[in-house]
């Protein structure tokens, strides 16, 4: 029985009625920096992918490896000289900070984050904005809870961590419901009142303000695709099977390449920067959109303007670059890239699929989508996370039936391959290494 506060409220309706103010102003801050560091993330992006497509072929490619080198040795020796903890997405990070097992500064974290991320990924670094606007927001929960003087052994600090993470996720890819499921299923790992109301109203806070200052549009737009039937669903299932190989290879990858740039720790930050930002600048360089966050390769998968025989090559060379972007230990996330990975995927098995028997997969495009959530469900292993941010995304609500059987499918095989979930991997290997 709840104990009697007096005002016909228990113990925890308190608690809750104390937070909402906090997790309203979470919200607001998140929300303003993830779209600042959005916009000026698509503004470099963009930029870049315009200047390399109009130079001529002789300088485009000195140029992009230029870039590439700038970038990549910049944004690297902020990380490892003010705050290593930015590395990567961050968001393991965070999920020691709610364990009680790491601290959060986020006086370090919040500049480090936003410039180390922008340099790096505006210079070509195959990686997203969705894993700093995380790490971001959460650093951002803590700030307003020393505003409010929340005291350190308080659930209530770590609700607001948690709280602001789920706004960062919202204000980047306009998706409230995804940001709050992320927080519970992912950052928490179980269900409490006090951070559901925290995360549910500084989520949906974050995305107001996202939607105003950048646009009210779903992030990918699939415009009159017809809603998939139930003979989809045989196709979906085998997508999800394949996917769920994919995410565990996508997986053990990714921390062996982690284990590869190792070895080069004797090396200046810059240098191993440089390094890897060269390389990838050299790809950019014969094709300017292969790199940075991969905005533009999704939209083209989605629409399905990517002819069936590029797909393969386009996958890997996605692929390498990703493993190599990551692995350098800048600052950014994974989700984006394995977005573009996952709808390449889908876009190829559709396609083939329509060749064989058109009547199953009548539109490949459609596949895409179901690729980039079991992909994603496969690596992070957070089922609902990837439905609904695959329907918020795209604004296709009636894709949830082919997504479940997709995303289950891929679960299934993950687990069944006993692969550990890509943050709780890289959660434990930072334990290890610090």
């Amino acid at each position: 029985m709840q104990p009697n506060t007096g005002f016909g409220l228990g113990t925890e309706e308190v608690k809750r009625r104390h937070i909402l103010p906090k997790a309203l102003i979470v919200g607001l801050v998140a929300g303003l920096i993830a779209s600042a560091f959005r916009v000026a993330l698509q503004t470099v992006e963009q930029g870049r992918i315009t200047w390399l497509t109009g130079l001529p072929w002789a300088g485009r490619l000195a140029v992009a490896v230029g870039v590439g080198v700038a970038g990549g040795a910049l944004g690297l020796w902020l990380v490892r000289r003010f705050a290593p903890e930015t590395a990567g997405s961050g968001i393991p990070h965070l999920k020691s900070v709610v364990l009680g097992e790491r601290v959060l500064n986020w006086r370090r974290v919040l500049p480090v984050k936003f410039f180390a991320g922008l340099a790096s990924i505006g210079g070509g670094m195959a990686l997203g904005r969705e894993g700093p606007t995380v790490q971001m927001g959460g650093a951002t929960g803590l700030m307003v809870a020393g505003w409010f003087r929340v005291k350190a052994g308080e659930g209530e600090r770590k609700a607001l961590i948690s709280a602001g993470a789920g706004a960062g996720l919202a204000a980047a890819f306009n998706a409230p419901l995804a940001g709050m499921i992320f927080v519970l299923e992912e950052l928490q790992g179980n269900f409490t009142p006090v951070v559901f109301v925290a995360a549910f109203l500084a989520s949906v806070t974050a995305d107001v303000v996202g939607r105003v200052l950048t646009g009210e549009m779903p992030v990918f737009a699939l415009g009159a695709l017809p809603p998939p039937t139930l003979a989809v669903l045989p196709v979906a299932l085998v997508l999800g099977l394949g996917a769920g190989l994919g995410g565990v290879i996508f997986n053990r990858s990714l921390l062996g390449s982690l284990d590869l740039f190792d070895r080069l720790r004797a090396w200046p930050a810059w240098a191993v920067g440089a390094l890897a930002g060269g390389v990838v600048g050299l790809a950019s360089g014969f094709f300017p959109v292969l790199a940075g966050g991969g905005g533009a390769l999704a939209e083209q998968a989605l629409s399905g303007a990517i002819a069936l025989r590029w797909l393969p090559l386009l996958l890997l060379a996605r692929f390498a670059l990703t493993m190599i972007s990551y692995g350098s230990g800048a600052a950014g996330g994974i989700f984006a890239p394995l977005l573009v990975i996952g709808a390449f995927g889908g876009l190829a098995t559709g396609g083939l699929a329509h060749a064989v028997a058109p009547a199953l997969a009548p539109h490949p495009a459609i596949f895409a989508v179901l690729g980039m959530g079991a992909l994603f469900t496969a690596i992070v292993r957070a089922p609902l996370t990837g439905i609904v941010l695959m329907i918020e995304l795209t604004g296709k609500y009636d894709f949830m039936l082919p997504l479940l059987v997709s995303c289950l499918a891929a679960y299934g095989v993950a687990e069944a391959l006993n692969d550990k979930p890509i943050y709780e991997a890289l959660r434990e290997r930072s334990s290890v290494t610090k």
